[in-house]
């Protein structure tokens, strides 16, 4: 099994491009797979450069229905019209960040919607037996304060956005589960819960933004839930691997209770092969 970002918030490999998004590269026994496509193209750009065919692609899965997660999916069809792209019917809601008394569009390109490879889904879906999507996480233990930002936008104007977009991935490898978010809005204990509601046990491997990023200096409230968090997770024998809306200060608080069972992501980084 092939796992490698393709584009991600920080520098890494050399040569590669990075920008505020996301976006993976991988490969099981059955598939080569995107998990989401970054803000921008620079994901193809770097692709190129780790050397990764995009065109052999069959599958790309939006965790949820954000620009950061689904800016490149209309290049990435124009070289790949094959690849069956795969998104809850919610991602294609309107979704705004209020902020400062200002607000931005953060939704996808509603051009997505039209293309003849997408599959809207309405809750779990089944894949095959490599691939199985989940969402309809309702937990909200250590819900992140910045989510109160994020709204969606209906005939009544905006309303709190409670992520019903977002899915998870789990890939079934030899043997092995990981599970895959883009940035775990939901909460990454309530996703890894309602996990185990569908799966006995725990996945071998998580890799997910954690959403704890933001400008103003953590207060004590913030410190004890990156914390609280992290003490719950070092229980698990699960890896960890996250960037992207994590951010490196509240990783550091987490890296001291997790050490070396908490890694943190690169642009271009390959995470196993």
């Amino acid at each position: 099994m092939r796992i490698v970002n393709l584009i991600e918030d920080t520098p890494g490999a050399a040569g590669c491009r990075y920008e505020h998004g996301l976006s993976f590269y991988v490969e099981t026994k059955k598939h080569k797979l995107l998990l989401d496509t970054g803000a921008t193209e620079l994901f193809l750009e770097n692709a190129k450069k780790l050397g990764i065919d995009l065109t052999q692609v069959d599958t790309v899965i939006l965790s949820h229905g954000h620009y950061d997660h689904s800016g490149g999916i209309l290049a990435f069809a124009k070289i790949n019209p094959r690849a069956q792209i795969y998104l809850q019917r919610k991602a294609g809601l309107d979704y705004y960040s209020l902020k400062d008394n200002q607000e931005k569009y953060i939704g996808i390109d509603k051009r997505i919607l039209a293309l003849p490879q997408v599959q809207l889904l309405d809750g779990d879906y089944r894949i095959d037996e490599e691939l199985f999507l989940f969402t309809g996480i309702t937990g909200r233990k250590y819900f992140a304060k910045s989510n109160l930002l994020l709204k969606s936008k209906n005939e009544d104007g905006f309303v709190q956005d409670e992520f019903e977009h977002e899915q998870c991935l789990v890939i079934t490898q030899e043997g092995q589960q990981i599970l895959m978010s883009g940035c775990a809005h939901n909460g990454i204990l309530n996703i890894l819960e309602a996990y185990g509601q569908r799966f006995d046990g725990q996945p071998d491997m998580v890799i997910s933004g954690f959403h704890m990023m933001q400008k103003a200096a953590f207060d004590e409230e913030d410190i004890l839930i990156i914390r609280e968090t992290a003490r719950e997770l070092q229980k698990m024998d699960t890896m960890f691997y996250t960037g992207h809306c994590t951010g490196e200060a509240a990783f550091a608080i987490m890296q001291e209770i997790l050490q070396k069972k908490l890694c943190l992501i690169h642009s271009g980084m390959t995470l196993c092969e």
